[in-house]
C-alpha cells in the first residue's frame, strides 16, 4: 500500500475514532439517565427494561461466601462492581437489593452481591469485611480491571474496610457509599439517644424502641448485664455518653474496627459518599465527618430527592440539582477505568 493510501486511511480511522467519542459519551449519559430514573422509582419507571435484554442471575461460588452475580446477555464490555448490602435479614435476597443489582446489571455492570452475616444479625463485626474483600479479588482477578465498590447504608463499614485492605486496595477503582457512616462509635450513640453532631451541624430523630432493644440484646456480648439493662430500661444520653467515653475493651475494640474514617487515609480509590439531608436512618453529618477524615479525592453529595436508601425518590421541582448530580455520580460509575 503507498503511503498517500496509509495516510489517507489513518486519516479516515482517525476520524472515526473522533466521531465515535461524542457518540459514546452521549450513549453512557442516556443510560446513566436511565439507570437512575429506575432506581430512584424502584423500576416504576423501567426505561432500561424496555431497551435492554434481563438481567441473568448466578450464584457465585465465592470462599465461606454465599453470593450472586448479575450479568446482562450481549455486554461485550461491562464496568466489574461490588454492592453491599445495609441491614437486612435477607442478605443477598433482599427484594430491593435484587432489584437495584439487575438495574445494575442492564446498565452495563458486571455486578457481585455478597451476603454479609453480620448485616443480617444486627451485629457487625470486623470479619464482615471478609466477603466484600473475597469479591474484589474474585472479580479483579477474573476481568484484570478495577471494581467499583458500592456500599448502601452501614453496609459502609465493610465496604470500605475492604476498600482500604492491603490485599485489594489497587484493585478498586472508585468506592461509592449511600447514606453511609465514618465513626461506629457515633452511629452507636445516634442508634441508642437518637442525637447527632458533626461541627454546627445537630439534630435528634426519635427511634422505633423495640428496634433499639432488639439491636442492644443481639450485641449483648460487648456490654456487661448491668449497662444492658440500662439500656433497655430508658434511652439515657449520659449514660450512652459514659458508656462510649470509657467503653469496655470488647466494645471498644469492635468499634475502633469498623470505623472507616481510621482507613480512610488507607483508600486509594476516589471516594463518593451520597447521603440525603433529612435521613432518619444514618444522620448525614456521618458522611461530613468521612469526608474530613479523607478530603483529598473525595466528593460529598447532599441530597434532598430522598432520605435514606430504601422507598422510591420524592422527586419535586426543586430536586433539579440532586438529581444532576446523581446522574453525574452513575455516569462516573460507567466510565471508571
Amino acid at each position: 500500500m503507498r503511503q498517500p493510501e496509509v495516510t489517507r486511511l489513518l486519516t479516515l480511522l482517525l476520524a472515526l475514532v473522533l466521531a465515535a467519542a461524542p457518540v459514546l459519551t452521549a450513549c453512557r449519559l442516556l443510560t446513566a439517565a436511565a439507570t437512575l430514573t429506575e432506581l430512584l422509582s424502584q423500576a416504576r419507571l423501567p426505561i432500561l427494561a424496555m431497551l435492554t435484554a434481563e438481567a441473568r442471575r448466578d450464584a457465585w461460588p465465592l470462599p465461606s461466601v454465599a453470593a450472586d452475580r448479575y450479568q446482562a446477555p450481549g455486554l461485550l464490555a461491562s464496568v466489574p462492581l461490588v454492592l453491599v448490602h445495609g441491614f437486612t435479614p435477607y442478605g443477598k435476597e433482599d427484594a430491593r437489593l435484587r432489584q437495584a443489582a439487575a438495574v445494575l446489571a442492564r446498565a452495563g455492570f458486571d455486578v457481585a452481591v455478597p451476603t454479609i452475616p453480620g448485616l443480617t444479625r444486627g451485629r457487625l463485626r470486623p470479619l464482615d469485611a471478609e466477603p466484600v474483600v473475597n469479591a474484589i479479588s474474585a472479580l479483579a482477578g477474573e476481568r484484570a480491571r478495577s471494581v467499583a465498590v458500592v456500599a448502601i447504608s452501614v453496609g459502609a463499614g465493610p465496604g470500605l474496610l475492604a476498600a482500604a485492605d492491603p490485599r485489594v486496595r489497587d484493585h478498586v477503582g472508585i468506592a461509592l457509599t449511600l447514606g453511609g457512616y465514618a465513626s461506629a462509635a457515633e452511629l452507636l450513640r445516634f442508634f441508642l439517644t437518637g442525637d447527632y453532631a458533626w461541627g454546627d451541624a445537630r439534630g435528634h430523630v426519635d427511634h422505633d424502641p423495640q428496634i433499639v432493644s432488639t439491636f442492644i440484646l443481639a450485641n449483648a456480648d460487648l456490654v456487661d448485664e448491668p449497662t444492658q439493662q440500662a439500656l433497655l430500661a430508658r434511652r439515657d444520653p449520659d449514660r450512652v455518653a459514659a458508656l462510649l467515653a470509657v467503653p469496655p475493651p470488647g466494645l471498644r475494640a469492635v468499634l475502633d474496627a469498623l470505623s472507616p474514617e481510621r482507613v480512610a487515609a488507607e483508600i486509594r480509590a476516589p471516594l463518593v459518599l451520597v447521603h440525603g439531608r433529612g435521613d432518619q436512618a444514618v444522620p448525614y453529618t456521618e458522611s461530613l465527618r468521612l469526608a474530613a477524615a479523607r478530603p483529598t479525592r473525595t466528593r460529598v453529595v447532599l441530597i434532598g430527592v430522598m432520605d435514606h436508601v430504601e422507598g422510591p425518590a420524592r422527586v419535586r421541582v426543586g430536586h433539579v440539582r440532586d438529581l444532576l448530580a446523581l446522574w453525574l455520580v452513575v455516569y462516573r460509575l460507567l466510565t471508571m477505568s
